[in-house]
């Protein structure tokens, strides 16, 4: 590890051990609070509090859940009305939130996790149009008792967790001089210490940080395309990074500054790189569809200069790009599990043809694959594979190298493209019109 990552990495572990002591200081002044003012805690498990879950890899520590299809299907607690969006679903100490558009605005609403009931509901910007589909494209993210929410045009605000009324708003594609992405700004906000951080694609602008507390612009950095990922924070080059998955290119940042440590090109048509980076022990995981591909990148440090002596220069493990690439995700993460990766290889250029692939990382070889298995999405507990399509389907598999097992399958909902939120054994999917509530528990 270099000098300059352990003093990052030094600085986070004290800011992470601070904001620790500050929720604890927080939650017992909640005890103390009127009845009325408590909000409903949950342990760990329960929390699904961001885009793709606690570690925004899809995966949830959950066990306990269903490996024999029920004899009379699924059992549906609750069903809320909602509105027309792609904003994924988050779960957080007994509320479910999400973003929909109706009534001519984008609106982040929260629901009781246990009835489907209203809490309230935030209108955060006006309608948002788009020919390839209307309304809000992120999901929201909590942090203590901020929620944070990115609009289909660019606005960022942040809400309070409790109440539901806005602390503080960006329009920041206009504001730092950029123009909205072509599909509509689809990055999720990522919490990284005291700063809240989304993909602009404007000019000096890829990605941005805002503080927390008031919405101060921190830093800006980058010049590429915003493309439709979601960044994350990685442990990956034995150092914390935020990797963003720009229009043109992979980019690993310093947390605290937007520091470039390293760029690595990765262009698809459209500017259609869409799904969030993962950390395959260490490494860096990519892939796009359009027919791009996949690759596997391990970050190497060395020492560019003298002002600038900490970067990596990225180093390809394996690829498998083109047309006859083993794994091509175009909108959908894939999920790596013990040494495999299970995802969505989508065949040309946003085509109907999508089959369900496990790979074995170390090599990129392809170990399965179900043909035409159709779009959808995924997440991972359990040992089994928990699967949203766009038939409406909730699809159950074990998740296994060895071949595609599957437990069971029911439609349940409109088309979606969401993959599903978990909490304690519900499963929380979503279409244009309602948020379904499924329970998944073993019997």
């Amino acid at each position: 590890m270099t000098i300059q990552c352990e003093r990052r990495l030094a600085r986070f572990q004290i800011a992470l051990a601070t904001s620790i002591a500050c929720y604890v200081a927080l939650e017992v002044n909640r005890a103390n609070a009127a009845p009325s003012e408590v909000v409903e805690a949950t342990d760990a498990t329960g929390e699904w509090p961001q885009f793709l879950g606690p570690n925004r890899n899809g995966r949830s520590a959950e066990t306990g859940l269903l490996d024999k299809w029920p004899a009379g299907g699924l059992k549906v607690d609750w069903r809320a009305a909602g509105g027309v969006g792609m904003s994924g679903i988050v779960v957080s100490r007994g509320r479910v939130l999400t973003m929909v558009q109706r009534d001519g605005k984008q609106w982040l609403l929260a629901l009781d996790k246990k009835t489907g009931e209203s809490i309230w509901q935030t209108a955060i910007a006006p309608e948002y149009r788009n020919p390839q589909a209307d309304g809000p494209r992120a999901a929201p993210t909590i942090t203590g008792d901020h929620v944070f929410v990115f609009t289909g045009e660019g606005v960022l605000a942040a809400v309070d967790f409790q109440k539901g009324n806005v602390l503080w708003s960006h329009d920041v594609v206009s504001e730092l001089g950029g123009k909205v992405a072509e599909y509509g700004m689809a990055c999720s906000p990522l919490i990284a210490g005291e700063h809240v951080i989304v993909t602009v694609g404007a000019p000096g602008a890829t990605v941005a940080a805002y503080r927390i507390e008031d919405g101060k612009l921190a830093w800006k950095t980058g010049d590429d395309p915003a493309g439709y990922s979601s960044p994350a924070l990685l442990k990956v080059g034995d150092c914390s990074q935020v990797v963003a998955f720009t229009g043109k290119s992979a980019i690993g940042l310093a947390p605290d500054s937007g520091e470039l440590l390293w760029r690595y090109p990765y262009e698809t048509e459209f500017a259609c790189n869409i799904a969030t980076p993962l950390d395959i022990d260490g490494k860096v995981f990519l892939s796009s569809g359009e027919n791009h591909g996949s690759v596997l990148l391990a970050l190497q440090p060395h020492r560019k200069s003298n002002e600038n002596p900490d970067s990596f220069e990225p180093k390809v493990v394996w690829e498998s790009l083109g047309a006859r690439s083993v794994l091509r995700n175009e909108w959908q993460t894939s999920l790596f599990l013990d040494g495999y990766l299970y995802g969505m290889d989508n065949v040309g250029g946003a085509g109907p043809i999508t089959h369900l692939t496990c790979i074995d990382v170390a090599n990129g070889k392809r170990m399965w694959q179900v043909s035409r298995f159709g779009k959808g999405n995924l997440i991972a507990a359990d040992g089994k594979l928990f699967i949203t399509t766009m038939k409406g389907e909730v699809v159950v598999a074990r998740a296994t190298p060895e071949r595609y097992d599957e437990i069971g399958r029911e439609t349940i909902s409109g088309s979606t493209r969401q993959a599903p939120a978990l909490s304690e054994g519900r499963l929380f999917v979503r279409d244009d019109k309602n948020i379904i509530c499924i329970d998944v528990r073993k019997p």
